[in-house]
């Protein structure tokens, strides 16, 4: 039997929605496997493979597999001040705005914004330490997702590693050592953001390390602005407890401390750098800031969030809103849905922040394994499958999509 001609067997396909030429690209494939009639399930796979939203029922507040903090942006199709100054009508800067508010909101004199938190500690060491030694704990040469590892970054940044302390136990006079020995750049601490050394443990505070005359860079990694958390009507949540925190951080003496966009504070993929504005000028000037630089969208997304943060409005960022929810809430929800078993579960806030820590949640469970059928829904459903039940977890869920939930467990 003759096979039918690409062209023909694209326009079949039209109703995808995909493009033309992606469903000539399916229909060539489907033919040269001999199987003409695998080109509808060729073309969903395509379309699968394209961004597009889901619903997180993982539990996972920062699930770096979809996309971190969530976060609303809507952007007419209009220029922006973006590098303007409306005042004088001359080149502004990209700092003038979002940056400007994050320092503000973190007590910092300054702060640049990059395109993510491992371009941040690499400007960092560029700017100030390139063919100099810098001085870290060896438990916090860490490696993070993504096989980012800390001792790389600063190869690739000139900058020269200098190792103390052990893997468990690193005090202050270990540094005070290697000040006097090497007369470093920089002494770097770096949260170690994805696990945690317990027991017969020890590491100097930031405080101890600023009397060394030395400046101190810590990299916060997960990025709370503020321990005292005084965009929540309440107090601290206690999963929070030992979570490093921008503005106690420069407090206690840092002269800079660099973290990401869109875990803890809940905004765009970026990465921050705050703290005393002569060091944060100098990585401003520095080659690798313009090749790092975040373009407009980001920044006008930063720039909301910080704006949030400033009018101390936790339930306007997404992340904080989904974070603060009782479990009698999630409970009812759960019981609103009229679908498997109503459980109690604990989410956890991911993305490489407060390791170890669960918060209490609720949600559905059903016997058996359904996560492949459930993200094969439209929209995809994203659950966890744990001791042979399949559990959606409500907390990652916004209510607004409770009944597309609904209408996922009705479907299997």
């Amino acid at each position: 039997m003759r096979p039918p001609s690409v062209d023909a067997l694209a326009r079949q396909l039209a109703a995808t929605g995909l493009p033309h030429p992606l469903l000539v690209d399916v229909a060539r494939q489907a033919i040269a496997a001999d199987d003409p009639e695998s080109a509808p399930a060729r073309a969903a796979a395509l379309a699968s493979a394209l961004l597009q939203p889901v619903v997180n029922a993982t539990g996972v507040l920062l699930h770096t597999n979809l996309g971190r903090a969530p976060l609303a942006v809507h952007h007419d199709a209009r220029y922006a001040n973006l590098e303007l100054d409306l005042r004088s009508g001359r080149r502004g800067s990209r700092s003038g705005h979002a940056a400007t508010l994050l320092a503000r909101a973190a007590g910092a004199e300054a702060a640049l914004v990059v395109n993510n938190g491992a371009a941040a500690v690499l400007l960092v060491l560029a700017a100030l330490a390139a063919g100099r030694p810098v001085v870290v704990s060896r438990s916090e040469l860490v490696e993070i997702g993504g096989g980012f590892r800390v001792p790389d970054v600063m190869a690739q940044s000139g900058a020269e590693l200098v190792e103390v302390g052990t893997t468990n136990r690193t005090r202050a006079h270990d540094y005070e050592h290697a000040v006097a020995e090497r007369r470093p750049a920089l002494l770097l601490k770096v949260h170690q953001s994805n696990f945690r050394i317990v027991g017969f443990t020890e590491a100097a505070s930031v405080r101890e390390l600023a009397t060394l005359g030395v400046p101190v860079v810590v990299d916060i990694g997960s990025g709370l602005l503020d321990a005292t958390t005084p965009w929540l009507s309440g107090p601290p949540p206690g999963w929070l407890a030992g979570e490093p925190a921008a503005r106690q951080t420069l407090a206690e003496g840092a002269a800079l401390v660099t973290f990401s966009g869109d875990k803890l504070l809940g905004g765009p993929q970026a990465g921050v750098i705050a703290g005393q504005a002569g060091l944060v000028a100098r990585c401003a000037r520095h080659p690798l800031a313009r090749a790092l630089r975040p373009g407009g969208l980001v920044l006008g997304a930063l720039q909301g969030v910080a704006l949030d943060y400033l009018r101390r409005d936790g339930d306007a960022i997404p992340f904080w809103r989904m974070a603060a929810v009782p479990v009698a809430t999630l409970r009812a929800r759960a019981e609103a849905l009229g679908a498997g078993a109503v459980v109690d579960c604990l989410s956890v806030p991911g993305g490489g922040s407060v390791p170890g820590v669960t918060i209490p949640s609720a949600g559905v469970a059903l016997d058996g394994d359904h996560a492949a059928a459930l993200r094969a829904f439209d929209p995809p459903v994203v659950a966890r499958v744990e001791a042979g039940r399949t559990v959606l977890d409500l907390r990652t869920v916004a209510p607004d999509d409770d009944a597309v939930v609904a209408r996922a467990l009705a479907s299997l």
